[in-house]
């Protein structure tokens, strides 16, 4: 018995805390870097049906999340399937939600009862989105909202204003923005604080639109999204990995996942990294990426890896 118990609480003594990847402040709400996407628990996506997470392993995964010390948790109503719910999901994985716990969502983009994308939110349509995020989730406010860009949408002005509405309502805490070019994080500046952008980056997904320095010069947080699935986009991370990650992975004796997110932690003191999984084993592989120590010869291979994959 006495072995047994030795052997479980040297297991338990490796298992890396999301605190390890530093913290960083959203408004006035303090987080660990090492967040969680809540999209991956359903099968669904803008452009992929997978197989949702079963859902007592999804409701485990979450509540083991927040064990390991995530307080930064990314969801959205259209997260969806037919069988799953990304906000129902956490409500009843972690209501009550404990203090500290950070819940940032999103809006603009719309899906109809069957799942099918619709035409993204107008302006007034934007409070019945917030609503129905405060109505799945359970909570009386959101801690911070995105607001999602679609297609070429050149002004958010009239969008983040009906959002700056509900922010002096209480409805909502702090704002954001998510799929964003530079002039979006201007016009929104204009109108309210933004603490967050949102946008696809990663070891082969450059920053095309600048946004990684434009929020570092204005001490905003850069939120990555897909900085594991690369290529894989909502898919996953289907394509073959890139030599330099495996090479880099092997060296350190981790996985190929860990090595792009501690990758996209070193962009930055104000990165966060909010990588998804309904895996429990795969989820603490991804919080240990915090911990994980890229030497100057690692980054600069990593750094040296774009385009497609050969």
């Amino acid at each position: 018995m006495a072995d047994r118990m030795e052997l479980i609480n040297q297991m338990t003594s490796h298992v890396v805390s999301a605190a390890a990847s530093g913290t960083w402040v959203l408004g006035d709400l303090t987080v660990n870097r090492m967040g969680f996407g809540a999209m991956r628990l359903t099968g669904s996506s803008a452009f992929h049906e997978g197989t949702p997470s079963d859902r007592g392993r999804a409701v485990a995964v979450l509540r083991r999340a927040v064990e390991l010390g995530v307080d930064h948790i990314d969801t959205a109503a259209f997260y969806f399937s037919r069988l799953r719910s990304a906000n129902e999901l956490i409500n009843s994985a972690l209501a009550p939600y404990a203090d500290g716990l950070v819940v940032t969502t999103k809006v603009g983009p719309a899906r109809d009862a069957c799942g099918g994308w619709a035409e993204s939110a107008r302006p007034d349509q934007l409070r019945g989105q917030v609503e129905e995020n405060l109505r799945q989730l359970g909570r009386d406010h959101l801690d911070v909202v995105n607001f999602r860009i679609t297609g070429r949408q050149e002004s958010i002005s009239e969008h983040f204003g009906a959002l700056s509405e509900l922010r002096d309502a209480g409805l909502i805490r702090h704002l954001g923005i998510s799929n964003a070019r530079h002039e979006h994080l201007v016009q929104a500046e204009a109108i309210a604080p933004v603490v967050c952008v949102q946008n696809r980056y990663g070891i082969d997904a450059p920053d095309r639109a600048g946004m990684l320095r434009a929020c570092a010069e204005r001490g905003i947080a850069f939120v990555p999204f897909f900085s594991i699935a690369g290529e894989g986009c909502e898919a996953g991370a289907v394509r073959a990995e890139r030599d330099g990650v495996l090479a880099v992975a092997g060296a350190h004796g981790v996985s190929p996942a860990q090595v792009r997110l501690a990758w996209i932690l070193r962009q930055g003191s104000h990165v966060l990294a909010i990588p998804g999984t309904g895996n429990p084993e795969h989820l603490v592989d991804n919080v240990a990426a915090g911990a994980l120590r890229l030497t100057r010869d690692d980054l600069l291979l990593l750094d040296s890896i774009g385009g497609p994959a050969s």
